[in-house]
């Protein structure tokens, strides 16, 4: 697939799109957004291609109103989608349908909202076809409700100079996260993976967990802010993906603010049907642990991935029925929270092998293990010199008094002309680099 922070993408796709988008009448525009959408899919994915286009029809002609037509195109999106993860143990994840775990629950959430009533009536075919495979949104999300969009058969959207200058902005700030920070800092990753966990020191794993901390977050808040730099150039409103998570006070505060329609999506879909918080500490527990699982086993059907989300939902547990007290008392240890148990979850998320995801853990807490002892002591101090810039210029964007004045300036001229550069800076790593797909696109 055309990846955002490819040179093919940059300016062969986009311009060309942009260009008929911008030509084509306001009312007639999400035939252009379907079309090219279609194209962007179709390039990389020219099978299934037609698995996307076919669960579009599907949700759309038997979207209703009616409990039993409800339940048998939700009980095949979530079908469809269980049966990609199950293949996806069996059979390389670029076998797979990329991005079907995000165009389904933009499914799910449509044909909800159809049947709760807060979608008035069933809107018309090419705005609904728009909204499940607008490119902007297709492989990683955000995950869009159709409400969200503005879809109008009437008015179609409206651009402007000011939305696609903006639009524009956006995208360049999310180009140069993923292209100078995610990419830059995952090498260290991969070199402790080309290591060997048991040969490397414990200041180095830990060094290697947070790397892994900043490269996923950078990768995803970038395609995020290209995402949404896209939909405004399109005159869609920007969806806020990212809400400064390392500033979270607590690891439940970290997941509303990381991943945010993610999350919007397992609470009103998930938490609230099964009774939400309102029917007693008992079930609010096993709703918890029931969501948790759940989005482990979405982003992989590998046992690390329920590991993961269910280490996630027993720490929230924790937070809220024993700690909430004392977190309050004392502000900073929420804070502490993230920043410590943060990293460790994810490295559980990135190493599948069990035995490995112990070996790690044995170099993290070496005097629980059985991996004890001094392992390469001068490895830390080596790689820390490496990526030392990368490691302080994650720390200052994770700061959001930083990270924020620069996106409220960003359309002073000084910002400008370092977004210029850092965007040509951008297009010269990408030609001179075979370039990375976005982590997400795995999921």
């Amino acid at each position: 697939m055309i990846v955002f922070s490819g040179l093919e993408f940059m300016f062969r796709f986009l311009p060309i799109f942009l260009l008929a988008y911008y030509l084509t009448p306001a009312r007639f525009r999400d035939y252009v957004l379907f079309g090219g959408s279609f194209i962007f899919y179709a390039s990389g994915e020219p099978i299934f291609v037609w698995v996307l286009l076919g669960l579009t029809l599907i949700n759309y002609f038997l979207a209703n109103q009616d409990d039993l037509l409800t339940l048998a195109v939700l009980v095949l999106d979530i079908g469809v989608l269980v049966g990609c993860k199950i293949a996806a143990l069996a059979i390389p994840s670029f076998s797979l349908p990329i991005g079907i775990s995000f165009y389904i629950f933009k499914m799910i959430s449509f044909q909800a909202d159809l049947y709760r009533g807060k979608l008035r009536r069933r809107p018309g075919f090419i705005q609904v076809a728009a909204y499940f495979t607008m490119f902007p949104q297709i492989a990683e999300g955000p995950i869009m409700r159709y409400g969200e969009g503005r879809f109008s058969a009437k008015r179609g959207h409206e651009v402007s100079v000011t939305l696609l200058d903006d639009g524009l902005t956006f995208f360049i700030i999310g180009l140069a996260m993923k292209v100078l920070i995610a990419d830059r800092i995952g090498i260290l990753w991969n070199e402790i993976v080309k290591i060997g966990f048991e040969s490397i020191s414990t200041p180095l794993a830990w060094l290697g967990a947070f790397g892994y901390s900043f490269q996923l977050y950078f990768d995803f808040w970038g395609y995020s802010l290209m995402a949404a730099g896209l939909g405004r150039m399109l005159g869609f409103p920007f969806i806020h993906n990212f809400l400064d998570p390392y500033a979270a006070n607590g690891i439940a505060d970290f997941y509303r603010r990381w991943h945010a329609t993610l999350g919007s999506f397992f609470r009103d879909y998930v938490y609230i049907p099964l009774g939400g918080s309102r029917e007693g500490d008992g079930k609010t527990i096993r709703n918890l642990l029931i969501v948790w699982a759940l989005t482990g086993l979405w982003h992989g059907g590998t046992v690390n991935f329920l590991i993961w989300g269910l280490v996630l939902g027993l720490l929230i547990i924790y937070e809220k029925f024993v700690a909430a007290n004392l977190m309050e008392r004392i502000p900073i240890l929420g804070h502490l929270h993230v920043w410590f148990f943060i990293p460790l979850t994810w490295v559980i998320f990135a190493i599948s092998d069990l035995g490995k995801l112990g070996t790690y853990f044995s170099r993290l807490f070496p005097f629980f293990g059985a991996a004890g002892g001094v392992v390469n002591p001068g490895d830390f101090m080596m790689y820390l010199k490496m990526f030392w810039p990368f490691f302080l210029a994650s720390v200052l964007l994770c700061v959001p008094a930083i990270s924020n004045t620069l996106i409220a300036w960003r359309k002073k001229l000084p910002i400008r002309i370092i977004l210029i550069a850092l965007l040509w800076v951008c297009v010269y790593m990408a030609v001179t680099s075979a370039g990375n797909p976005f982590m997400y696109f795995n999921f």
